[in-house]
């Protein structure tokens, strides 16, 4: 199941990019990363709309009047948001599934990188399992050179700088602070902090470890991210001035 849904469409999605790109295997990434973002503008649009509903019942005189009866019990005060939460139709988990729809994207997208690099008489033999009718054999073996990295290894095994590695901890604390609206509830507000802070290094850490093609995603997909958000007029600048510690 994993092969049919997830891997085998990105392997044959990277090469037949690649081919029409003129055999450019970062470029192929870049444009497959596009391509990833349309498809999950839905879950991105859903994820706003939720967010927008979080933010509008939070400032709401019920939210305001059950925080002030409540505040010395915890226990009743999440028992009572999750019931108006019920009332109000608002799932507060809704907000995290475009996080997690990235995690299978991000191993399917790495193995797929890895299968798509087969030089060996083996793994071109591997690779050949995974191959739909429409993509090119004459593409294969692929070209991983782009800029100054082999992408289909470590950035660091090649370039004793981890350049990229570094730019995704920077793109991902930038999107994080600059797509994340700020949230009056003190669980959800300790929530936001840990993400602005720990997911950059999680991704730095992945950046770093495997495939530069891999960082290149990562890169390219927070850029993107900033730029819709952007576009949409839901980027909030005053984040970045914004640097309370996660507690």
């Amino acid at each position: 199941m994993w092969d049919t849904f997830i891997l085998n469409p990105m392997i044959n999605a990277l090469l037949g990019i690649y081919g029409v790109l003129g055999s450019n295997f970062g470029l192929a990434i870049i444009v497959f990363t596009a391509v990833v973002r349309l498809i999950t503008l839905p879950l991105t649009l859903q994820q706003q709309r939720s967010t927008q509903k979080m933010q509008d019942l939070q400032k709401s005189k019920r939210w305001v009047e059950l925080q002030k009866k409540y505040k010395n019990e915890k226990q009743k005060l999440q028992e009572q948001q999750l019931k108006l939460y019920q009332e109000m139709g608002i799932n507060p988990l809704s907000g995290c599934l475009p996080l997690l729809i990235q995690f299978p994207v991000i191993i399917g997208l790495y193995q797929a990188i890895i299968q798509s690099l087969a030089a060996t008489p083996v793994q071109l033999l591997d690779l050949g399992k995974h191959l739909y009718e429409f993509v090119s054999a004459t593409t294969i073996p692929l070209n991983s050179r782009f800029l100054w990295m082999d992408l289909g290894q470590p950035e660091h095994a090649s370039f004793p700088i981890p350049i990229l590695a570094i730019l995704v901890v920077i793109s991902t604390f930038l999107q994080t602070k600059l797509t994340t609206p700020p949230t009056p509830d003190s669980q959800g507000s300790q929530m936001t902090q840990m993400m602005t802070y720990y997911m950059p290094i999680l991704l730095g850490y992945f950046a770093y470890t495997y495939a530069a093609g891999l960082a290149l995603y990562f890169v390219v997909s927070n850029l993107l991210a900033v730029a819709q958000y952007a576009a949409m007029g839901k980027v909030d600048w005053r984040n970045l001035l914004s640097f309370r510690r996660a507690t």
